[in-house]
Parts: C-alpha cells; structure tokens; sequence
C-alpha cells in the first residue's frame, strides 16, 4: 500500500481493544516510533474519582463520543450515596429523583417554620346518643344528632392538650358532665346553646378544661 497522510486515511469508526496506533516515544529526547494498542491507550486516560463512591468516573461528557462505550460520565442515577459527595460539583445533573415529600408523620418536633399546612381536615365524629369522649377524639369535631338532650362526659386521662369540638346538629341540648376532671367556663355555661351552635373544650392542664365557644347555662 502507497504511503498516505493521516487525513487521507478511512475513519474507524469502533476501534476493537486489539486495533494498534503508531505513537512517537520521545520521553528520552530520541524520537523513534512504537505501538500501541487502544486497550493499552483507554488504560492510561485520565480518570476522576468520586469520594466515597465505588469505581470511577472517566473523563468528561464532551470527551465520549459513543454512549455505548463502557466509559461514560457520571449521571444522577448512578449517585446511590449522596451523603458521600462532600465539595462534588454535579453541574447541571437532574437529582429531581432525590428530592423526597415530607408528611406529617415525619416531623418530630412540631415545628413548621412558619410554613403552611395545605389539604389538612380535622376528622368527624358522629354521635346519636349520649357519649363519653376518648383519648382518639384529640383534635376532631363532634357532631351530636339528637332529637332530646344529649350528655357528653369529660372523663380524666386525657392528658393536657386535649382538644376537642362539638355541632349541636340536632334539636336537643348537647350538656357537658365532668368524670373526675374540672370543666371552667367565663360565664360557668356547661351546655351548647341550641340546635347548630358550636363549642369546643381544651385541657390546659391535666384534667381541667375550658368550654369555650356558643354555651348556655
């Protein structure tokens, strides 16, 4: 085969490991010319590491041309230990993927920071008859449907902080007894006023509480 320049020579598009390059070897000051493989050539390239992380990120995306080479950059989704990536630059990566929603089952200490709770409801707790409020009914609503007079009993145990509303959605009286606890009231009111008014109780120590709310006497 006639001599060729390089640039007239047809492009390889998948060198095989195996394929040999020429390569000029003038580390001693003597240029002479040896080969090499491209396994041998793809071994010796730059590598990046990822502290923490497994293996080894090789070169830059604007260095790899086929996506198909073992050699690729890194990508979000082989990041599996974010909490190892101490002073890693992830450019523009997408880690969308990490990004968890938090319920509010996962705040232990109560503290919003002043963000809003958005979709919260209390829960509804229908009652025909006369009823002795639990523990579970901290934070619900209470709605009492009954023709004739109705009592709701404040038992103790309750535990400071108990919170509880009531709808007198019938027409008879919704009256408040204390169980072993102290019901306070600004005007010494112990019932609900009439069919639809609303009035709530909070313990604001153990076992004694304020009826707050659309009372009578």
């Amino acid at each position: 085969m006639a001599n060729k320049k390089f640039t007239e020579l047809t492009d390889l598009p998948s060198p095989a490991g195996a394929d040999i390059l020429a390569i000029v070897d003038d580390v001693a000051g003597t240029p002479t010319t040896k080969k090499v493989t491209a396994t041998n050539l793809m071994s010796l390239a730059p590598v990046q590491s990822v502290a923490g992380q497994t293996g080894t990120v090789t070169l830059d995306a604007d260095d790899i041309s086929d996506a198909s080479t073992t050699n690729k950059f890194v990508t979000a989704a082989d990041v599996t230990n974010l909490g190892n990536l101490s002073g890693t630059n992830t450019g523009d990566q997408d880690l969308s993927s990490y990004l968890q929603s938090v319920s509010a089952g996962d705040l232990t200490d109560g503290n919003f920071d002043g963000t809003a709770i958005s979709g919260f409801d209390a829960s509804i707790n229908d009652k025909t008859d006369d009823y002795t409020l639990l523990a579970s009914d901290n934070g619900k609503v209470v709605v009492i449907d009954k023709s004739s007079a109705v009592t709701v009993t404040v038992p103790s145990g309750l535990g400071a902080g108990f919170n509880c509303s009531f709808v007198q959605k019938g027409a008879g009286q919704v009256s408040f007894s204390a169980s072993s606890t102290t019901i306070n009231n600004r005007q010494s009111h112990t019932k609900i006023n009439a069919q639809y008014g609303v009035a709530s109780i909070v313990a604001y120590a153990a076992d004694t509480f304020v009826l707050a709310g659309d009372t009578a006497s």
